[in-house]
């Protein structure tokens, strides 16, 4: 019964020396309040019926401009067994699951490895589909960012960030940043509540914890009142974040290789430098060293920078992969899209290991192309022959009417 009130015991939240009654000098308008985050819940949900429509009516013609078509894939054969084992046991059997399955179905391992190849091979997203939902992201970074900008450029932390905390955490909080608050919340929300139903990539588990550590930063940061600060964060992140969202667009597209390319190079700039030198040397810095100018340590202090610590671990992890990215980039060996919207699963083992799918295919080209060899080389040899019996025959022909002349 005690627990709920110890968990807004004023040390945890506030610095040493001030109380909630000083806080609440402000007006219940110009203050966060915690019963105030109880918004982010119906705005995520709003988020994801607007993001239903738009993938429905607005992301198909911005598609069909750019030239997003969907690749033909070949089905895999009606099996009630397979499909059974595939949907209820495993996606990829073992060697010993698919020796059962030869005497159980009555096909060899070739058939059994090439239908379940097929198989999850359908169940890979379409192009469409990975690119709607690339539009829906950059169009919401794009909204946040220039909303954020516009709303912090003139204000005076924007441009000193000792500002963030003079006279904190009795800062009033304007209108215009606490919607700013709530509508980043429930966007992150949206995506958790999408999650299981959005395409799967690689770095799924470090999206998790992206996702969570951002909505525990900032509901934490707003109920401290480290709105200062916490609207510093969302537009760093989100200036990186249109550049990302636009290059996989074009991507899924038909002929904008250069033009995806270019703006990856430039999202690789802008990432490396936001992500791994602005944000360590300015926000960090700003809430670990600046921020005990005014007051002494305490455990929301704590908190906060263990959470920024979490995203610049994350930062860390995907700026290896852009830069390994950008190697083979520059060593013209980025022979497929490996950027962050890479699949997991299916995507990798066909793309990346060549489609053994098509090897009976291939087989049967390569014997076709033997035999068109050898044919070429016998017809060669008779044509050979027939011109030189030709030439022999004339020869004889022409010495015996030069003997009759005579």
């Amino acid at each position: 019964m005690d627990l709920l009130p110890d968990v807004w015991r004023q040390d945890y939240w506030l610095p040493p020396g001030v109380t909630w009654k000083d806080v609440e000098q402000l007006a219940d308008s110009d203050r966060p309040r915690p019963q105030d985050l109880l918004i982010a819940l119906p705005l995520a949900l709003g988020f994801v019926a607007l993001r239903c429509l738009f993938e429905r009516f607005v992301a198909p013609p911005m598609g069909g401009c750019l030239g997003v078509k969907n690749r033909l894939q070949v089905s895999a054969a009606p099996s009630p067994k397979l499909e059974s084992f595939y949907t209820q046991r495993s996606r990829k059997p073992t060697q010993g699951e698919i020796v059962s399955l030869m005497s159980l179905c009555g096909k060899t391992q070739r058939q059994i490895e090439t239908w379940f190849r097929l198989r999850r091979n359908q169940d890979r997203p379409c192009q469409t589909k990975k690119f709607a939902e690339a539009a829906w992201r950059f169009f919401f970074y794009l909204t946040a960012f220039v909303a954020g900008l516009a709303c912090l450029i003139d204000r005076s932390w924007f441009w000193d960030r000792r500002e963030c905390w003079r006279k904190y955490p009795v800062q009033p909080m304007e209108r215009a940043h606490y919607w700013y608050y709530m509508l980043e919340l429930g966007f992150y929300g949206s995506l958790l509540l999408r999650i299981s139903v959005d395409i799967k990539r690689k770095d799924f588990k470090e999206q998790v914890i992206h996702h969570l550590a951002t909505i525990f930063l900032l509901s934490f940061s707003y109920c401290a009142n480290y709105i200062r600060i916490g609207t510093l964060v969302m537009l760093l992140h989100d200036s990186s974040d249109i550049l990302l969202e636009s290059a996989k667009m074009f991507n899924y597209g038909t002929g904008w290789r250069k033009t995806c390319d270019a703006l990856f190079v430039v999202f690789a700039a802008v990432f490396l430098v936001t992500r791994l030198v602005i944000f360590p040397s300015k926000i960090i810095h700003t809430t670990l060293v600046l921020s005990m100018e005014v007051f002494e340590p305490f455990v929301g202090y704590y908190f906060f920078n263990v959470l920024l610590m979490v995203l610049q671990s994350l930062h860390i992890f995907w700026a290896g992969l852009i830069l390994r990215m950008v190697y083979k980039f520059l060593k013209g060996k980025l022979e497929k899209d490996e950027r962050s919207d890479e699949e997991s699963e299916a995507e990798e083992e066909d793309d990346g290991r060549g489609s053994e799918d098509n090897m009976d295919q291939g087989d049967y080209c390569r014997d076709r192309s033997k035999d068109t060899q050898t044919m070429n080389s016998k017809l060669s040899m008779l044509t050979s022959s027939c011109v030189l019996n030709n030439l022999t025959n004339h020869r004889a022909a022409v010495a015996d009417r030069m003997r009759k002349a005579q």
